[in-house]
């Protein structure tokens, strides 16, 4: 079979895995800009550009969560291409639902679980690899309670750090600073959750018989990359809207925290190969700065719808995916 027979076989199933970066681009990219967006420190227009630019970059920037990803969830030995685009199945239908709600979901999460149930429905539990399911687990823990504490400790120090300053000088000055956080930020998020996607469409490409090996192609990353600038561009209000002004009131300053805090967590869990769900930490950390003016400037209760929709996303996206993979079959 020649590479186009191999390309025009596997089109449909590699389109799904875009469809599901774009749906990453609506729930999952905005959580980059959310914050300097929300605080009106650059133009939404401006944040979006940034943000597709900067994650292309980062995506650039190591492949340690894209092997993972590709090779660490699953045996590829024991699975087919249909095997992927049920789990990516999951994923386009669960976050779209929660999108429509305003609901940042995780992706990662959704991504690890809709390999998983599709992967069981293909080969049974053998076909399952709990080294990299260890690693998603380390990742949780990255993204939860060390971006919160992460978030609350940083801004506290910022605090300290600026008491003797006049308002308008801690505004101005973390007004500016923002932009390079928000930067750090998007960047971050490339370097893991970018990855992820660009993990799967090569597997899928190694399943496809287009690649005789896990390489990942420089033009998968630009191909995947450009898919999710364009569906943070297309959606990624809603999700802006919930992370920047309905979790918590956010100033500059509080922005720059959140943002510095959670890209210097998601850098340090990718530099092990840890994929992590930058909605967790993003969300995470904004609780924790927001907690240092009380628990109560958290609003809990969409902090508790959020938190829902985490727990909800690993038995839908495993389920949907099981049920796609053994009716595909």
């Amino acid at each position: 079979m020649s590479d186009t027979d191999a390309l025009i076989r596997i089109g449909p199933w590699l389109l799904l895995i875009l469809a599901a970066e774009f749906v990453n681009g609506w729930t999952d990219a905005p959580n980059a800009i959310a914050t300097v967006v929300s605080t009106r420190v650059m133009h939404p227009g401006t944040a979006v550009l940034m943000a597709a630019t900067l994650n292309a970059a980062g995506a650039f920037a190591g492949l340690e969560v894209a092997s993972t990803i590709g090779q660490g969830i699953i045996d590829a030995s024991l699975v087919d291409i249909q095997t992927v685009g049920a789990a990516m199945m999951g994923i386009v239908i669960w976050s779209t639902t929660a999108w429509w709600y305003g609901l940042p979901t995780s992706e990662s999460h959704g991504l690890v679980a809709g390999l998983t149930g599709a992967g069981v429905a293909t080969a049974g539990w053998e076909a399952i690899q709990w080294e990299g399911w260890k690693k998603v687990l380390i990742g949780i823990l990255f993204s939860s309670f060390l971006g919160f504490f992460f978030g609350l400790f940083f801004m506290i120090a910022i605090l300290w750090i600026a008491r003797r300053w006049r308002p308008s000088t801690v505004k101005t000055v973390f007004g500016r600073l923002q932009i390079v956080s928000s930067a750090f930020m998007a960047f971050s998020h490339g370097s893991n959750d970018g990855q992820k996607f660009i993990g799967v469409f090569t597997l899928a490409l190694v399943l496809g018989g287009l690649l005789p090996e896990f390489a990942v192609p420089w033009w998968v990353i630009l191909l995947c990359a450009a898919t999710m600038g364009v569906g943070t561009a297309v959606g990624g209000w809603r999700i802006i809207k919930t992370l920047g002004l309905r979790l918590t009131r956010l100033d500059p300053v509080h922005g720059f925290a959140a943002e510095t805090a959670a890209g210097l967590t998601i850098m340090g869990a990718g530099a092990f190969g840890i994929p992590l769900s930058t909605t967790h930490t993003i969300s995470t950390t904004i609780m924790g700065v927001g907690s240092t003016r009380g628990l109560s400037a958290v609003k809990w209760g969409m902090a508790g719808s959020i938190v829902t929709a985490w727990i909800l996303t690993f038995p839908i996206c495993g389920l949907i995916a099981y049920v796609t993979a053994r009716l595909v079959r």
